[in-house]
């Protein structure tokens, strides 16, 4: 059963969230501005589930049902523990409830912020075409207006292990000058997808599933080093490990995604240098 709630409109980064009486604790309606796209017309993954999981306390997994519309209200509401978006018509569009720290990844040995700036420069995105304009990882976006997360392969590591050294941008701070959870799921995204793509071939995927915890928000202006690795493929579904550590190396955040391919399925020992339709 939905809870009645009393709105108080306020704006965040683009987006618009209806805060509730404390005693309710739920949210009401949401509109994910175009800023925040993934492909061109849908929402970011990452970034929509961590608009999920965001008031849930602990580990959360988010899914993700139908492509997220940009520039139109939503249904955000607090249901049996669950948080529950839907669209017009009461379409189901994403779910997010709690999850347990056990069905998260241990990520490895995290890359140094020399080995990840280095990966940076060996991201596929920078060379060839894929989401130009996506939140995370889209290289037309500015510095401020973008996270410009560019994830390569790390030299030395298993095909896959791809790394990149961020800096959260104050344009994305809130009121206490750190990066919002949502912003946080948003950087691990797509450095999920690059993973596979260095170790398989260039495909096309979407972000079905995300499970994830964040420890310690970033301040802003803070470099930290995100890294993604590759963990195991079924079927049309590829699994993902992705973390977020400080530049000393301590764990700030870190997630386990499921990825749906679309359209054929490179050849397992397909090039990433390949290209062929995202």
């Amino acid at each position: 059963m939905a809870l009645p709630f009393r709105k108080e409109a306020v704006r965040s980064l683009g987006h618009c969230l209806d805060h509730f009486d404390d005693e309710f604790s739920g949210l009401s309606q949401i509109v994910i501005g175009r800023r925040f796209c993934g492909p061109p017309n849908s929402g970011n993954g990452g970034y929509v589930c961590g608009v999920l999981a965001k008031d849930i306390e602990g580990p959360a997994t988010a899914v993700l049902r139908a492509p997220v519309p940009l520039d139109v209200g939503l249904d955000l509401v607090m249901q049996d523990g669950a948080t529950i978006m839907s669209g017009e018509g009461g379409v189901l569009i994403g779910q997010g409830r709690s999850s347990d720290a056990a069905d998260l990844p241990d990520p490895p040995e995290p890359a140094s912020l020399e080995e990840a700036r280095a990966a940076r420069e060996r991201h596929l995105g920078l060379t060839q075409r894929f989401h130009p304009i996506c939140f995370t990882c889209g290289p037309e976006r500015q510095d401020g207006d973008g996270l410009r997360v560019f994830a390569g392969q790390v030299e030395g590591r298993d095909a896959g292990v791809v790394a990149d050294a961020w800096t959260a941008h104050p344009a994305f701070a809130d009121a206490d000058g750190l990066a919002p959870t949502e912003v946080v799921w948003a950087a691990l995204d797509c450095p999920g997808y690059f993973a596979w793509v260095e170790k398989e071939g260039r495909h096309g995927a979407l972000l079905g599933t995300m499970t994830g915890e964040v420890l310690r928000r970033p301040k802003a202006g803070e470099e930290c080093v995100i890294m993604a690795w590759p963990l195991a493929r079924e079927g049309r579904k590829e699994t993902a490990g992705v973390a977020l550590f400080s530049a000393s190396g301590e764990l700030m955040a870190r997630a386990y995604q499921v990825w749906i391919v679309m359209g054929p399925r490179p050849p397992a020992d397909a090039s990433a240098k390949e290209s062929a339709s995202a």
